[in-house]
Formats: structure tokens, C-alpha cells, sequence
């Protein structure tokens, strides 16, 4: 028998051990006059109730009108009991709220909205917001890449302590530049995550105004969002990632190291004062004949923003015929080398485009006085002039993907804008990069199939199943540095597997020998190992001395030898997270969530299911103290005769060359000897190639 103020709701959870009788207690109550409702399961530690009995003297649940606040309060006035859901009623203000839970296998899809009946006759509702229980020692991360919210440097500021734990933060979810992957999902230590769907901004407290509450608000009509339950964290990312995703797989060649600058300009000599006679541009010839002649790896070239003609070097997608002589010659000239050709873009157009667009009504709302035009990818029209105007014409010519830069950054986001499908700005501009990256995606497929890679910097729920990601303009302090470390990791919980940073970080204060080459030593172990912008030179050619840096280009070519040796390893594990939904990279406590110090100990993390290293950021460190998880045992990769057993500390001496690797006892892995790889990359670079005869070879 239905009761008003006291509904049990009994649901068994079918989970993958052997007790069976594991079940979820979902109930509403009028206890206190106020709404409750809790979740509580025996899976969770402490039977967790996850909305709160006691409030924070406000509430559970609430909606936002522009009047104010209302709590959900006193008596349902209607019940409704299905198989696996339930729906109550409360009439407020005149207007009818339904709460719809509904139970699909370890999660609870929870939606708060008016009836659908009552809108002729509703009040304007603009914001929904919830509390949670939070118990002392709980941890919460996810959300966003970047450390802590607001502006990006804050992220990478000195003496900065804040790392992968959400716990005493804020944030706000809407996108902003240049760290730009966000999503609504974070996971909790006590057995739960959380993902709220759709596109409109929220915010989150994680018991920074109420110790023991996180607080939950989302602008909109309506809200919906899904509880995840699991025994272990790695069980709620792949729930997530899967139901985001699935993530794409790209070409195996994606996972080969690449080499970028910043600016391209045609030279007319080379760094050691050989005249240049190459046929096209400069720079990209250096890298190529630098690289090849030190035996460094190369897999993929991506040329950045100036690269087409124009004041802003983006108009048309026509090449700047002075900074790029004979470009489609220069792809063909790089394919016969094995190494991919990728561009920049933007989601806004210059030039003739430009003005075409806003002819044809193409532009994003509102319209702007400048040169750069936005493109509404919510217009079907826009998208495939823009794809067959504009992307196919490179597509063609051999380009094989984009850096799609800028999608969040002069995106409006006003509630008095709609955009061509009829929404707000506001609720599209989250929306906004997924939009453009699946534009850009299904123009590649047409013309090149599966045999492509994408990286935008911003990406919100679903960009994952169109592209990879790079971290955006990642300052290049020590603390640059960390914020990557934490960023890859983040990247992964929140269901974006494929990542890379910018090496050495962005321009921001002079490049540092060091900090470059740690980070050469983490990009090895990111999906992704991007190698640039260096500050618009090669790493034979330093603003500083020694100007040709012998110890840095043997830890480049050091760590580009070894990404290539894990690129079946890396692709297999891209395989995973696009079936199942498991990370590349994996933070030790989504693997080992009982053992303690796999949730403290954030720098150390799995490079696939076999392969543990310990990044570090600091300047002036020779040796780092790692966690080794217990359960396993652990082989040396620098070391192989020494096998530790896991569950304690040891200390790794870590010279400049030097990432703590271990690799797990009984797996296939083999790095081979890494001393011996090193000693013979520096005696390889010893002898400064002859850009001379490396250039007549080519015989143009």
C-alpha cells in the first residue's frame, strides 16, 4: 500500500559478485516538513546517504524562479510506483513539480521538472539545485581538466597545493579558455558518481560553504542526471565514458610522437646559417632533416595558425603562398617520409568566407563587428558549406586532421540570443564545441574514412566519440608542469582517454632546459606526445646555452624512441576505452581504491594496464619517492634485475634523463635496456648534422 509520507521503494541491484542480496532503498518522506530522499546501499561504505536528512537549513531539493528560491517542502500529493521507478508530485506555488527516479541497473536516472501538462500555465522556472551528504574524509574529482576553477594561471600559480581532489573547491560548468575539456561528472570516494545531462551551465560546491555538503545548481527548465553506484571508482568511469562515448579510436599512427612550432615563417637560411633551397617552407624542413638525421621519431607534423593568406593568416582556407611555397607538394613530400600532415583551425572565418556567410545568414548570433565570423553549427546548412567551402579543400590535398583551436572563447552565452535551432546562447554554449568538432569530424570521414586525427583544446559531453584532446596553452613554469599531470589524469576520470600536452608548456616566460625535460619524460607516458612550440626553435637551436643542447636532445630522442616502442601497447589500450570505457591513463585509485596512498599519491600513475611511472615537476629534484601499489610486483624498467614487492615506498634516484618506470611482473612489456638507449642517444647527438648535405640529399 502506498503511504504519503513514508514510500519504500525496494530494488535489487544485480552486481558481479556472488552475494546477491545487495539491494538499493530509495525513499521520500515528509519527516520535518521537508523533502528527503535517500539512496542507500550496502555496496556503498557506511551505507552512504547521499541526500541528506538533516539539510544545511535550506533543503534538498530546489527550484529558481525569477522570485526566488522554493524549496521542495511537506507532502507529495501524488505517488505513482512502477517496475524499477517511482514518481511523486508536489504542488507549489500553484505549480505541479514531479520528481521521476528510475532505476537501470547501478544507476538511479533522476529528472525534477513541471508536469508537462502545467507549462501552458507555468511559472518560469530558470534553476534546479540539490544538496548531498558529504562525509569528513570523502574525496570528489572529475569535472574539468584544469586544478581549480577561474582564471586558467591560477592553475599553474606558484606554491600552489590543490591537486586531483575537488574536496573545499568551486566550480563553475560552463567552458573557458584555454584548459577547456568540461563535462557534469565527478566521482566520489564513497562509492558514487554523478552526471548531470544536458548542455545548460551549473555550479558546484564541494563542502567549502557547508563542510559536510555538496552543493549541486543547474540553470534550465528541467534537470536531469544520473547517480552511478559501484564497488570500485574505475566501474563509475566506465559507465560514464561509455554512456558519453563511446571514445574514438583513432589510426594507429596517432599515437606516434609529433613535433609542432608555433609560427612557421620561410627563412632563408637554417639555424647553423646554410642557405636554404628546399621548396617549402623553411622551418618544417629543419625540423624534418634535424630530426631524421639525430634518429628522432617523428609520426605527425602540425602546422599552427598563420598558415593561410590574410592579415590573420586564416582567410579562405587559401595557403599563404610566401610562408608555405608549394604546400601540397610539401604533404606528399612529407607522406613519402611516413609522418601525417595536420592544420589549424577555428570555428570562425575570415575573408571572402567570411563575408559569404553573413550573406547567407551562416553567422552565429549576435553578429559582431569584426573579421572573424562564427559559424552556427546549429544550422545544417552553415555546417556544409562551411565543410565542403572550407575543410574539404585541404582534406583533399592530403591534410589528415585538425587542432581545432578557439571554440570557447568569443562564443556568446546571453539568454536574450537564440541561435538557429531556436535555443539560447546560454544553453548552446556548452554545446558549441561538440558541434564543431563532429562538423570537422564528419568531413574527414567522408573524405579520408577512419584514417584521421582531430585535437580540439575545449570539449564538453560527447566530444569524445569525434576526436583527441591537447591541454591547451598550459603555462610552462614547474607548475605548468603539475597542472598537466593533474590534467591527464582528469581527463581520463571524465571520460576524454586520448590526451596530450603542449611539451615544455605554452609561452609564457622563457622556456626551461629542465622543466622541458621532465615534460619530455611525461609526454612519452600521455596518449599523446606533442613536442613543441619550444618557443618557435628546434631543441638544437636554444634562445639560452648551451645553444645546441646536447642533453636535451638526447632525452627527446630518449622518450620519442620509447612512445614508439608503446605504440601497439598504446593503441590496444585506446582499443579498451573505446569497448569498455577504461582510461589509458589511470589514477592508482580507480585500480586500487583500498589501498590509501593510491589516493594521495597523484604524480605516480598506470600508463595502460602495465606500466606505472612517477612524473616529476619540480626543478632541482634528484630523486623521487614512489608509491608501488600492493597486490603486485613491480620489475625496474630502468633496473630489470630489481622486482619490488608493491604496498611501500621507495626512493628512485632521478637524474635530468631520468622518469621512474616500473612495469608489473608477469606482463608482457619489454622497454629493453633504457640505460643503454640513452647512453646511445647522446653519443648520436654529439655530432651537429650538416643541414648542407642533409638538404642536397633531398635533391630538389
Amino acid at each position: 500500500m502506498k503511504k504519503l509520507l513514508s514510500i519504500i521503494f525496494l530494488i535489487t541491484i544485480i552486481t558481479s559478485g556472488k552475494d546477491k542480496n545487495n539491494f538499493c532503498k530509495i525513499y521520500t518522506t515528509g519527516i520535518n516538513d521537508d523533502v528527503v530522499i535517500e539512496i542507500i546501499s550496502q555496496e556503498l561504505k557506511n551505507n552512504l546517504k547521499i541526500f541528506p536528512n538533516e539539510t544545511i537549513g535550506k533543503g534538498s531539493i530546489f527550484f529558481e524562479t525569477p522570485a526566488g528560491k522554493t524549496w521542495l517542502r511537506g507532502k507529495p500529493v501524488k505517488i505513482e510506483e512502477e517496475e524499477n521507478s517511482l514518481k511523486a508530485v508536489w504542488s507549489l506555488n500553484n505549480q505541479n513539480i514531479l520528481f521521476y527516479i528510475k532505476k537501470e541497473n547501478n544507476s538511479f536516472k533522476i529528472k525534477l521538472s513541471m508536469l508537462d501538462n502545467d507549462k501552458s500555465n507555468s511559472i518560469n522556472i530558470i534553476k534546479w539545485g540539490f544538496n548531498l551528504n558529504a562525509t569528513n574524509d570523502e574525496y570528489f574529482t572529475g569535472l574539468f581538466e584544469r586544478v581549480v576553477d577561474g582564471n586558467q594561471k591560477e592553475s599553474w600559480r606558484k606554491g600552489i597545493t590543490e591537486a586531483l581532489n575537488l574536496r573545499g573547491q568551486t566550480v563553475e560548468m560552463i567552458i573557458k579558455p584555454t584548459l577547456s575539456l568540461y563535462t557534469p561528472f565527478y566521482i566520489s570516494s564513497n562509492g558514487y558518481g554523478l552526471f548531470v545531462e544536458g548542455t545548460w551551465p551549473g555550479r558546484y560546491d564541494f563542502c567549502k560553504e557547508a563542510e559536510n555538503y555538496v552543493q549541486i545548481e543547474f540553470e534550465g527548465p528541467a534537470l536531469s542526471f544520473i547517480i552511478y553506484t559501484a564497488k570500485n571508482p574505475l566501474d563509475l568511469v566506465k559507465a560514464h565514458t561509455l554512456h558519453a562515448g563511446p571514445p574514438i579510436l583513432p589510426p594507429k599512427w596517432a599515437f606516434m610522437p609529433y613535433r609542432w612550432k608555433d609560427n612557421h615563417t620561410n627563412l632563408k637560411k637554417y639555424f647553423d646559417s646554410t642557405e636554404v633551397t628546399a621548396p617549402y617552407n623553411s622551418m618544417v624542413v629543419e625540423d624534418i632533416l634535424m630530426m631524421k638525421a639525430l634518429d628522432i621519431p617523428l609520426g605527425v607534423y602540425w602546422v599552427d595558425r598563420p598558415w593561410a593568406k590574410g592579415e590573420e593568416g586564416y582567410e579562405d582556407f587559401e595557403w599563404d603562398t610566401t610562408r608555405f611555397p608549394n604546400a601540397e607538394a610539401m604533404i606528399k613530400w612529407l607522406n613519402k617520409k611516413d609522418i601525417k600532415f595536420l592544420l589549424w583551425i577555428a570555428p570562425w572565418i575570415h575573408g571572402k568566407m567570411a563575408e559569404e556567410a553573413k550573406v547567407k545568414g551562416y553567422e552565429l548570433p549576435p553578429k559582431i563587428n569584426t573579421k572573424r565570423v562564427l559559424i552556427d553549427f546549429t544550422n545544417p546548412d552553415a555546417v556544409k558549406w562551411w565543410q565542403e567551402n572550407g575543410l574539404a579543400k585541404v582534406l583533399k590535398q592530403g591534410v589528415k586532421g585538425f587542432k581545432l583551436d578557439r571554440g570557447e572563447e568569443i562564443v556568446p552565452e546571453s539568454m536574450n540570443i537564440k541561435v538557429f535551432d531556436g535555443r539560447t546562447a546560454r544553453e548552446n554554449r556548452n554545446d558549441y564545441v561538440v558541434q564543431y568538432v563532429k562538423a570537422t569530424h564528419d568531413i574527414a570521414k567522408k573524405i579520408h574514412g577512419d584514417d584521421f586525427i582531430l585535437f580540439p583544446r575545449a570539449g564538453y559531453t560527447g566530444s569524445s566519440k569525434y576526436s583527441a584532446f591537447w591541454g591547451g596553452d598550459i603555462g610552462s613554469p614547474p607548475e605548468g608542469l603539475r597542472c598537466a599531470i593533474i590534467a591527464q589524469q582528469r581527463a581520463s576520470i571524465i571520460g576524454f582517454p586520448i590526451w596530450g600536452s603542449d611539451t615544455g608548456g605554452y609561452w609564457q616566460g622563457d622556456l626551461d632546459r629542465e622543466v622541458l625535460a621532465r615534460w619530455l619524460a611525461f609526454s612519452c607516458f600521455s596518449p599523446i606526445m606533442e613536442v613543441g612550440p619550444t618557443e618557435d626553435r628546434g631543441l638544437w637551436d636554444m634562445k639560452k646555452e648551451p645553444h645546441y643542447d646536447t642533453e636535451i636532445l638526447a632525452i627527446w630522442r630518449l622518450y620519442s624512441k620509447i612512445h614508439v616502442m608503446l605504440v601497439d601497447y598504446s593503441f590496444k589500450a585506446a582499443q579498451l576505452a573505446h569497448k569498455e570505457g577504461i582510461p589509458i591513463v589511470r589514477p592508482l585509485f580507480l585500480i586500487y581504491p583500498e589501498q590509501k596512498q593510491s589516493w594521495e599519491e597523484w604524480q605516480t600513475y598506470l600508463y595502460g594496464s602495465d606500466i606505472l611511472v612517477s612524473a616529476i615537476w619540480k626543478k632541482n629534484q634528484s630523486s623521487q619517492k614512489v608509491y608501488l601499489p600492493a597486490g603486485e610486483e613491480w620489475i625496474d624498467a630502468w633496473n630489470p634485475e630489481k622486482i619490488y614487492k608493491g604496498g611501500q615506498f621507495i626512493d628512485v634516484n632521478t637524474p635530468l634523463y631520468k622518469i621512474p618506470i616500473f612495469i608489473r611482473k608477469g606482463s608482457e612489456v619489454n622497454l629493453g635496456d633504457l640505460n643503454k638507449l640513452y647512453e646511445e642517444s647522446l653519443k648520436i647527438v654529439q655530432t651537429k648534422p650538416d643541414l648542407k648535405s642533409l638538404q642536397e640529399k633531398e635533391e630538389w
